[in-house]
């Protein structure tokens, strides 16, 4: 699938930027998301290989939530990686999307945040603010979570679960979007999510086994991917 086959989907101020991003050709994982409604408002659950292209997916889903008139949060478990995607988000869509960064350890309301387009928030300052009965809340349609695997972990895991429960009760129809490269139950969580499950092995640079002794790479005779 090219990027002209979704042109007719995605506004065209939008599809200029990612026409000048030098994108043609969709990767294998965002052309099965794209099938599974992800431009639709259709929760997706994605696990596929790092660079295999889930935060383009992302992207997509971000544009319809925006063109939709409503707003898209991307929570991330690092205040670095929320610094990342704030500057790439605000980089790639300078002048169409006002995105919005929130990672600081102050608990306040922070209201100011809500005249964004997109929030770039990690998921213990979102489940804060969601105590403060933020306004803005209503306008959110999508929510992508960056690293979903975490719900699993001890002690992030607990707040994302509960986010994410409180998400799907007060926005009956917000579109949740996964990310992960490693999720060892992903049909449970798609079921959990009510989420299309979009699996992939593709990625961009073949992985190899091999073994090194004496100043000599013995590469495995099959390569495999991990």
């Amino acid at each position: 699938m090219h990027l002209k086959d979704i042109k007719k989907d995605i506004p065209e101020k939008f599809y200029s930027v990612l026409e000048q991003a030098g994108i043609d050709k969709l990767r294998p994982c965002q052309e099965k998301a794209i099938h599974a409604g992800i431009l639709k408002n259709k929760s997706v659950l994605i696990c596929t290989p790092t660079a295999s292209g889930k935060t383009l997916t992302a992207e997509y889903a971000i544009i319809k939530a925006i063109e939709n008139k409503g707003k898209a949060v991307y929570i991330v478990p690092l205040k670095s990686l929320a610094t990342e995607k704030f500057k790439d988000f605000t980089k790639r869509y300078n002048g169409l999307i006002k995105t919005g960064i929130s990672i600081g350890d102050v608990d306040s309301p922070e209201p100011r945040l809500g005249d964004n387009n997109l929030i770039v928030i990690t998921a213990e300052k979102f489940d804060s603010l969601l105590r403060h009965n933020i306004q803005w809340l209503k306008y959110v349609n999508c929510v992508i979570v960056d690293e979903i695997h975490l719900l699993n972990d001890t002690d992030r895991g607990p707040t994302l679960e509960i986010l994410i429960t409180i998400l799907r009760t007060l926005l009956k129809d917000i579109q949740i979007v996964g990310l992960s490269a490693t999720i060892g139950n992903p049909k449970e969580l798609a079921n959990w999510l009510n989420a299309e499950l979009v699996t992939d092995d593709w990625r961009p640079v073949e992985l190899k086994q091999a073994v090194y002794l004496d100043g000599k790479i013995d590469y495995a005779t099959e390569s495999k991917h991990f």
